[in-house]
């Protein structure tokens, strides 16, 4: 797998391996870093040349360039100052700009990115993973990421010509003291990486932390109904104190670590500047070095020690960044659990074509097996009731047909071919779901019904309702079509949401319609306007409907009873209840014939 061998490679290779698209900007960006530093060092420079002017007049460094006159040269010198100090802010605007619109082209490109690669996984994917995790990442993450390239990837760049450049500087005017001063600096350099790998896995955990944060709150906040009905509120609240505390104490022991990384880089900075003013001004005082060079050391040195003692803070910054980079690349490069086929399925062939399942076997992840050389024919143009015990596999053959899981052996067959060798967009988009649970999205009722279809027209809508028996109710709302249903539909009974999906269904108009428990968590009065519906909707196409109340498959052209992932029984209604056998006790029990 390539996942788990990506992860000994350094976080900041696999991120630049996967900003290799922007490699342009950024080495525009990094050299606008450099040279805004560059100009930002210039400074002490002049005005060790002024104190040398001043103290020199006609015998200083600037009367060996022709300019003789001390005056002139205080004129050259503040002309000399105005063009530093402009190039200095071109080149902090430039690579502001050029960062922060680096950082906000990644961070979007990142999203997306892990967006769709969690599109593209199977269902049973999605069952072993944690949703608020998975926000976490494409949400918190990308953020940390982020942050550092606006920010944290420019300081690096400028603290690191600081330093070079400092350290020019002083061996060019004095190696005795730049000996001296520029000894700690690689003794601080050597601290910084052993903090840097001292702090990885405490943000690691950091991170891990917020993601079952993250997990719980999603969680909570959608079971709220259930929280408030059970009077759960003081569990719920010590659950997410717990993890909060989790979080916080993840973070107490980064920083514990992260806030002693300045007071050590500044005594060992101390060592430094103590040796420069010292060593520097003693051998000023010996007329060895004359007055302004020791200024440019002196103020060099100054210029040296915020940009260290900011080196902690970036650091945090850049370990927080890895940390999450981390997470992000490893779900980028989790493989896809359903493959794409190669073969298109027109729906023209759909219409007309049987769907064959031929000894089909499958189990979910340490579970028994549920299907086992299972064989069965959803026939074209037809309606396929399929019924049994909670657990008997009706839902998992849904999620088989639509591949959200894979089969460990047997094949399904449509238009001649398995569908595993079909394009999952050519499959998915002759099948119409309608689910139990039903998910509408928080937008109004009529772009809802659109998702079916994007493209169609206000008329189409319309009918689609009409079918679906949606109009009455949508034309009695205050705001009608233009009605938002609010997050998951809520704003909405059960049966509204169920009409405004088959509705959308409806729209979609796909060869092969398949009715999950569709009607289970409605009103009779409900249940018969749906029936209603899905006999209108189901002419001319394949119908699979997996239903608990039998009632809702009477009608079918054919019916097949699952108990235990097994076909135990199969006919129409009346040949069912003619042999008194799993069905008909179903159908007795519902009716109300028995108790048992």
């Amino acid at each position: 797998m390539a996942a788990p061998s990506s992860r000994k490679v350094a976080p900041i290779y696999r991120l630049s391996k996967a900003m290799s698209g922007h490699s342009r900007t950024v080495r525009l960006a990094a050299w606008c870093s450099i040279l805004n530093k560059l100009w930002d060092l210039a400074p002490p420079l002049l005005i060790g040349v002024a104190v040398d002017v001043v103290v020199e007049r006609e015998e200083s460094l600037l009367s060996g360039l022709g300019i003789v006159d001390p005056w002139h040269q205080l004129v050259a010198l503040s002309i000399a100052t105005f063009l530093i100090w402009g190039l200095e802010s071109i080149f902090e605007y430039l690579y502001g700009i050029l960062w922060r619109n680096l950082a906000q082209t990644v961070q979007h490109e990142f999203r997306l990115m892990t967006f769709d690669h969690v599109q593209k996984q199977g269902m049973s994917w999605f069952d072993e993973r944690q949703k608020g995790d998975l926000m976490a990442i494409m949400n918190d993450d990308i953020n940390q990421l982020e942050r550092f390239l606006d920010k944290g990837a420019n300081d690096l760049l400028q603290v690191s010509t600081t330093v070079l450049v400092v350290g020019a500087v002083f061996i060019a005017i004095s190696w005795q003291v730049a000996l001296f001063a520029v000894l700690p600096i690689p003794i601080i350099i050597w601290g910084s990486f052993r903090y840097q790998r001292s702090l990885e896995p405490r943000y690691s955990e950091v991170r891990s932390a917020a993601g079952r944060m993250n997990a719980l709150l999603e969680n909570d906040l959608s079971g709220m109904p259930t929280i408030q009905s059970f009077t759960a509120e003081e569990r719920e609240l010590v659950r997410v104190e717990s993890l909060s505390n989790e979080y916080r104490d993840a973070n107490r022991r980064a920083i514990r670590l992260s806030a002693a990384f300045v007071p050590l880089i500044r005594m060992a900075i101390l060592v430094g500047f103590t040796a420069t003013l010292l060593l520097g001004g003693w051998l000023t005082l010996q007329d060895t070095m004359a007055v302004g060079a020791y200024s440019v050391l002196v103020f060099m040195t100054q210029r040296l020690l915020w940009p260290l003692t900011r080196l902690g803070e970036t650091f945090d910054l850049y370990q927080r960044a890895m940390a999450s980079t981390t997470r992000v690349l490893d779900l980028l490069e989790t493989p896809i659990s359903i493959k794409d086929g190669e073969y298109e399925l027109s729906s023209s062939i759909a219409y007309s074509s049987d769907i064959e399942i031929n000894d089909l076997n499958f189990s979910y992840p340490n579970r028994e097996t549920l299907f086992s050389n299972l064989n069965l024919i959803i026939s074209a143009n037809k309606i396929l009731g399929v019924v049994g015990p909670t657990g008997s596999g009706k839902t998992t053959l849904v999620r088989l047909l639509l591949r959200f899981a894979s089969p460990s052996s047997g094949e399904i067959k449509w238009g001649g071919k398995r569908i595993d060798e079909l394009t999952l967009d050519s499959l998915r988009s002759n099948i119409s779901l309608v689910s139990q649970h039903v998910i509408l999205f928080p937008t109004t009722i009529e772009e809802n019904i659109r998702y079916g279809k994007p493209n169609a027209t206000g008329e189409e809508v319309r009918e689609a309702a009409k079918i679906a028996e949606a109009v009455e109710f949508i034309e009695n709302l205050p705001n009608r079509w233009s009605t938002l249903v609010g997050e998951g539909g809520h704003r909405l009974s059960g049966g509204q949401r169920q009409r405004v999906a088959i509705a959308r269904a409806v729209l979609k108009n796909a060869p092969l319609l398949v009715l999950d428990e569709a009607t289970s968590a409605v009103d009779n009065e409900t249940e018969a306007a749906l029936q209603r519906s899905i006999r209108k909707i189901s002419k001319d196409r394949s119908t699979l409907i997996i239903a608990h109340r039998l009632s809702t498959v009477r009608n079918a052209d054919s019916i097949v009873v699952l108990d235990d992932g097994k076909i135990v029984e199969s006919g129409t209604h009346n040949e069912l209840i003619s042999v008194n056998g799993l069905y008909s006790r179903l159908w007795n029990v519902q009716t109300g014939e028995t108790s048992e």
